[in-house]
């Protein structure tokens, strides 16, 4: 018999929805994940399930496939030294040429965090970790993302300084920025700008706001992440360190501690204050109570 599906019992802590899970699982994206769902292809503990947004316990419940069980894999990351003319998309309708033709010994699907545009290069994070990847897109944790900027003048000491505090744009003014002059012939200047924030092509706008234009972009950084010793279109996984250093810019370790917590706080045994229990006397079956026979008798 099918197990109903019980929404009062998830867990506020490992619930998601159903398009996430299969995702992570590292069976597609979530627009493929969506897709399957909505042609009838997934079940959960037995019943079919069409919508993706329904809100499921990968622990508790049993998850299938085209009648295949999805089981969570382990977390993967993927540094990607991305070449200019490559999109950020898992396939292109015009046929461009996309980060994952470069990463096609990735077995496992990992997605993108963040995006870089066509024309630029550099550091790309790629991961089937969710948590992570939503955190380092998360403008309160204020990722610093630096960038190796080609200009197409001489940008004044001034202007630079117009950068460090901010600049306007149609979206808003930016928030200060660490610059560095890196060197300049007699009509481009070459720096290095780091940001936290992660508008639509920021970088090229912020020198555009200084009446003057991006000729190359390229990231070298993201937070502890640099492109050290790698090579433009190859890629590496990171190394353990390396995450852990990723968990603790985002403060995701303090939050995992904090949900290791919770289920040992569940399982402890609850406290009642007993009231002493008054000491009822044993029925007395030989007869008249001894007591009562006595008065009589008196």
């Amino acid at each position: 018999m099918d197990r109903p599906i019980k929404k009062t019992t998830k867990s506020p802590i490992t619930s998601k929805t159903l398009e996430r899970v299969i995702s992570k699982a590292g069976l597609g994206s979530r627009t493929d994940a969506r897709r399957w769902v909505h042609d009838g292809r997934v079940k959960v503990n037995g019943r079919l399930v069409q919508d993706p947004d329904e809100w499921i316990d990968p622990i508790q419940d049993r998850i299938e496939l085209d009648g295949r069980r999805v089981k969570t894999l382990d977390k993967l990351y993927v540094l990607l030294y991305k070449p200019a003319g490559y999109i950020t998309s898992n396939g292109d309708p015009d046929g461009r040429p996309t980060v994952y033709d470069l990463i096609k010994d990735v077995t496992t699907f990992v997605g993108t965090v963040g995006r870089l545009d066509e024309d630029t290069s550099g550091l790309l994070l790629l991961t089937n970790d969710t948590m992570l990847a939503e955190a380092m897109t998360n403008p309160q944790f204020h990722v610093p993302k630096t960038y190796l900027v080609k200009c197409a003048t001489k940008l004044s000491d001034g202007e630079l300084d117009q950068l460090r505090s901010g600049v306007e744009l149609k979206d808003g003014i930016t928030k200060p920025a660490v610059v560095k002059r890196v060197r300049e012939n007699e009509s481009k200047t070459f720096i290095e700008l780091t940001i936290t924030q992660g508008r639509n092509r920021q970088v090229r706008r912020m020198i555009e706001a200084l009446e003057s234009k991006v000729l190359k972009l390229v990231r070298t950084k993201i937070g502890p992440i640099t492109l050290d010793g790698l090579e433009s279109g190859k890629w590496r996984h990171l190394n353990p360190g390396e995450v852990t250093k990723l968990y603790k810019l985002t403060k995701l370790d303090v939050k995992l501690e904090a949900q290791k917590s919770v289920p040992k706080q569940a399982e402890r045994p609850v406290k009642f204050e007993r009231k002493p229990t008054p000491t009822k006397r044993a029925p007395y079956s030989g007869g008249a109570d001894r007591r009562t026979t006595r008065r009589r008798h008196t």
